[in-house]
C-alpha cells in the first residue's frame, strides 16, 4: 500500500462542519479560542492560569473554594480501592499545584469499553499530555478520563460487538448509569467466554471483564477498573463527576442557570451561525436534570414553579435554591451544561472528542464568555484503522489503494469495474460527440421556427438517455464477468469496513487483543500524533 493514513477530509467519513473546523475556515473561527496546535497552547495555558483560582486566593464574595484540593480529594478517595500506577498517583497529587493543567476526554460507560475508539480517544489524550510537557517543561499535564456517568440512556451503552456478533446486557435502567448495580453480568460473561475460546490472550480478557463487572458493584467503578488496567500505567486519571463535592463548585453555575436561562438565547444564537450546518444539539431553556439513583429527568419550569419531568416533583424557586444549597448532587447538568461544569472544576486546556461531540462545543463559547470561563481547545481524536499483514496484502494484490477502500462500495465496485474492463465502459466521449452533433441541429433550428427546436430538445435527450442506459446495461454486464474479483475487493472491504461502516464504531477492543494481546495498546500509543490530522491505517501482526 502506497500510505499509511489518510486525510480526516479525504476519508469521507467527517461532516463539512468537521472539515471546515479542520481546514480552519474563517466562517467558524469566532466559534472557538485557538486552533490546537502545539505552539498555540502557551496561549491558552496563561488564560487558564489566570482563570481558574488559585488555592492560595480566596474565590467570590469571600468564599475559600479551593477548587485544587478539592479535586484531588475527591479523587484520592474515589481511588482509595484501586490498584494505582506511581504515575496515575504522581498526577493526581499534581493537579495540586498551578503549574498543572489538564487535558480531557470524555466517554459513556460502554460496556467493555464499547467501539474501538475509547481506546483512541485516551491514547490521544494521554500522547497529547507527553507532547505537552516535551514543549513546556515547566509545567505539567494530567490525562483525564471523563466517566459520563450521569447519562441516563442505557440503550446506547448496554452492548458491544465482537467479530460481528451484538452481546446484549439486558435489563431495565432509568436512572444514571453509573450507579447501575452490575448484577447479572455473571450470565453474559459466560455466553461471551464461549465465544471468545481459550487461548492465553482469550483468558487474560474473561479475567479483565470478572475483574472490572463482576467484582465491582455498580458501572461507574467497573468502567474505573477497566480503563485503569488498560491505562493506568501511563498516568491516565478517571474522574466520576457525579459528586457532591464537586457540584458544590458549580452552584452558582446552576443557580444562574435556574434564575435566569441565560445560555438558552446564546445557544441558539450560536446555532443559527451553524444554520448551514448539521445542528448538533438544541438547547432546552433549562440545560439541568434532577437527579436520584433511579431517576434522571429534566426540570422545567411551568406556572410559577420548576418541575421534575414526569413526576410530580415540584418546587417553588426558594424550595430549589434551598435544595441546591444542601444537596448540588441533586442537580445534573445536560449536553449544554456539562462542558460548561468540566471546565469549572478542571485546570483543563483542551478538550478531544470525536466530530459530534466537537459539533456541539462549536455552540457553546458564547455561553461561556457570558459565565467568564475560559473556553477549551477543541481537538478531534484519532481515527485509526487497524488491519493485518493478510489483509495488507490482498489489498496490494487487488491493486487497492486505502482511498479506494475508504470509498463507499457502490463508488468502489463502479470503480473497480471501469479499470478492470478491457474497453471503455465509460461512454462520456460518445455522449459529447452526440451534443456536439446536435449543436449543428440546434444552428439549423435556430434559423427555422420554434417548434423545431423543440423537436431536437427532445431527440437529442432521448439520444442521451439511451446511451446513459446502454452504460449501465454495460457495467452490470461486466460487474457479472468481473465478478471474482469483485467479490475479494467487496469481502476485503467488508472484514475492513464492518456493515460498510468504520472499524472504530463497530468493533471492540477486545476482538483485536485475541490476536495481539498485551502488545495493542503499547502499539497503538507508540504509533499515534494527535495533532496530526490524518486517518491512520495500522497494521498489526
Amino acid at each position: 500500500m502506497p500510505t499509511d493514513c489518510i486525510s480526516y477530509q479525504n476519508s469521507g467519513y467527517f461532516s463539512p462542519l468537521m472539515n471546515d473546523y479542520l481546514d480552519q475556515k474563517t466562517n467558524l473561527q469566532s466559534l472557538y479560542n485557538r486552533f490546537p496546535t502545539l505552539e498555540n497552547f502557551e496561549g491558552q495555558i496563561l488564560e487558564k492560569q489566570a482563570n481558574f483560582p488559585s488555592p492560595a486566593l480566596p474565590e467570590g464574595e469571600g468564599a475559600k473554594i479551593n477548587k485544587r484540593s478539592v479535586l484531588v480529594s475527591v479523587l484520592q478517595k474515589q481511588y482509595l480501592n484501586v490498584e494505582t500506577s506511581a504515575l496515575t498517583k504522581q498526577n493526581i497529587n499534581a493537579l495540586s499545584n498551578t503549574n498543572t493543567f489538564t487535558v480531557t476526554t470524555g466517554h459513556q460507560l460502554n460496556l467493555f469499553s464499547g467501539p474501538l475508539y475509547f481506546l483512541y480517544k485516551i491514547i490521544s489524550t494521554i500522547n497529547l499530555t507527553n507532547e505537552l510537557k516535551a514543549k513546556y517543561p515547566t509545567y505539567h499535564f494530567v490525562p483525564i478520563y471523563w466517566m459520563a456517568t450521569e447519562d441516563h440512556d442505557f440503550e446506547e451503552i448496554n452492548y458491544f460487538s465482537f467479530k460481528g456478533k451484538k452481546f446484549h446486557w439486558n435489563r431495565d435502567s432509568t436512572g444514571p448509569v453509573g450507579r447501575l448495580s452490575t448484577e447479572g453480568l455473571e450470565e453474559f460473561l459466560e455466553i461471551f467466554a464461549l465465544e471468545i475460546g481459550s487461548s492465553l490472550n482469550a483468558n487474560t480478557i474473561k479475567k479483565l471483564f470478572e475483574d472490572s463487572y463482576i467484582k465491582h458493584n455498580n458501572l461507574a467503578d467497573a468502567t474505573r477498573h477497566l480503563a485503569n488496567a488498560l491505562f493506568g500505567i501511563y498516568g491516565l486519571v478517571i474522574l466520576d463527576a457525579d459528586n457532591q463535592d464537586l457540584k458544590r463548585n458549580f452552584i452558582p453555575f446552576v443557580k444562574q442557570e435556574l434564575l435566569h436561562q441565560s445560555s438558552h438565547p446564546l445557544v441558539l444564537e450560536t446555532a443559527e451561525k451553524l444554520k448551514d450546518y448539521t445542528i448538533q444539539v438544541n438547547p432546552r431553556e433549562i440545560n439541568l436534570f434532577y437527579i436520584e439513583d433511579n431517576l434522571r429527568e429534566r426540570i422545567v419550569f411551568e406556572n410559577g414553579k420548576y418541575k421534575v419531568n414526569h413526576t410530580k416533583i415540584e418546587f417553588s424557586e426558594t424550595e430549589i435554591l434551598a435544595l441546591l444549597e444542601n444537596h448540588p448532587e441533586k442537580f445534573s447538568p445536560n449536553v449544554i451544561m456539562r462542558p460548561l461544569y468540566q471546565e469549572v472544576i478542571l485546570p483543563n486546556l483542551c478538550y478531544i472528542g470525536g466530530g459530534g461531540e466537537i459539533a456541539y462545543w462549536l455552540e457553546l463559547k458564547s455561553f461561556f464568555a457570558s459565565e467568564k470561563v475560559t473556553f477549551p481547545m477543541l481537538l478531534l481524536r484519532n481515527s485509526v484503522l487497524l488491519t493485518t499483514e493478510k489483509q495488507a496484502k490482498k489489498a496490494d494484490k487487488l491493486d487497492l489503494t486505502w482511498n479506494d477502500l475508504f470509498s463507499k462500495q457502490t463508488d468502489l465496485i463502479n470503480n473497480k469495474t471501469k479499470q478492470l474492463s478491457e474497453f471503455p465502459i465509460d461512454l462520456t466521449n460518445l455522449k459529447e460527440q452526440l451534443q456536439k452533433q446536435f449543436k449543428a441541429l440546434y444552428d439549423i433550428a435556430n434559423k427555422t421556427d420554434e417548434s423545431f427546436i423543440g423537436a431536437v430538445k427532445a431527440q437529442e435527450v432521448k439520444q442521451i438517455k439511451g446511451l446513459e442506459n446502454l452504460e449501465k446495461r454495460l457495467l452490470k454486464a461486466q460487474k457479472r464477468n468481473l465478478s471474482a474479483i469483485l467479490q475479494r475487493i467487496i469481502d476485503l472491504q467488508n472484514e475492513l469496513f464492518p456493515n460498510q461502516s468504520l472499524q472504530e464504531r463497530q468493533a471492540n477492543f477486545s476482538e483485536f487483543y485475541l490476536e495481539n494481546g498485551e502488545n495493542l495498546i503499547p502499539s497503538l500509543v507508540k504509533k499515534l500524533n494527535p495533532l496530526q490530522s490524518n486517518f491512520d491505517i495500522i497494521t498489526l501482526p
